[in-house]
């Protein structure tokens, strides 16, 4: 997509309208995965986060909302997405002190050298399709399927933009869980904190996130999760202080 090429775009609210963002108006459209993602950082003021693929910049609006004193930046292959996380910049009140450093169109497979060893926290929604036959719309299918971008390609770039002692924070689908940790621990990440998230109690979780720590040695830790839905449909209470109220997970 050339970034010249204005798409149909929407406005849509994240976070119960505490976040702006402009999205296609067909292709890949942020739902819960990247406000999870957000709620998960453990972020503290004054550090430097990067977010690895970051779309129309769901996750680090997110995040930006709930952490003050955040610099921020964004590194997304596709250029028309990257465009629109651009725009939405000025849509939006982030928290005191938060700064958004740059959107830059790049591939986190083959980071820029200036982004190498440099952040205090990744985070990453990646794409999680790994087979399959691809959607039709371009956007949505990138957005989606891995391709040259695997699990363990992607989690390699995500940690060479680390710095030494760095935490890299994931979502990705609960059943590709042991291919993430294997990648983790081939690459000297440790002291890996999972929290699954279930559609509802009873139900097999579908994504977990993934909390790990760039040279650490320290075991890892599954934790208690966090049910999305009651059985009527809504969202549990927990859910909501987390996807409409900009909560914190405990991770």
């Amino acid at each position: 997509m050339n970034e010249s090429v204005t798409p149909a775009t929407t406005t849509d609210g994240l976070l119960d309208g505490r976040v702006i963002l402009r999205q296609p108006l067909t292709g890949y459209r942020a739902a819960v995965d990247p406000v999870l993602l957000a709620a998960a950082v453990r972020a503290k003021p004054g550090q430097s986060v990067l977010d690895a693929g970051c779309g129309a910049g769901a996750a680090m609006f997110c995040l930006a909302v709930r952490v003050p004193g955040l610099a921020l930046t964004g590194i997304e292959l596709q250029p028309g997405e990257a465009a629109l996380a651009r725009e939405s910049v000025s849509l939006n009140s982030f928290a005191e002190g938060c700064v958004i450093a740059a959107i830059v169109t790049g591939d986190i497979l083959r980071p820029p050298a200036e982004m190498l060893n440099a952040f205090d926290i990744v985070i990453t929604n990646p794409p999680y399709g790994d087979s399959g036959t691809p959607p039709p719309n371009e956007n949505l299918a990138v957005a989606h399927m891995e391709g040259e971008a695997d699990v363990a390609g992607w989690i390699k770039g995500c940690l060479a933009c680390l710095k030494p002692k760095g935490r890299l924070v994931m979502i990705h689908r609960a059943d590709r869980l042991s291919e993430i940790l294997a990648s983790l621990h081939d690459r000297k990440a440790g002291d890996i904190r999972i929290l699954p998230i279930f559609p509802k109690t009873g139900q097999p979780a579908r994504r977990v996130i993934v909390d790990a720590g760039k040279d650490r040695r320290s075991p890892d830790t599954l934790l208690p999760g966090l049910v999305l839905h009651i059985g009527d449909g809504s969202y549990t209470a927990e859910a909501d202080a987390v996807l409409r109220r900009a909560g914190a997970l405990a991770i």
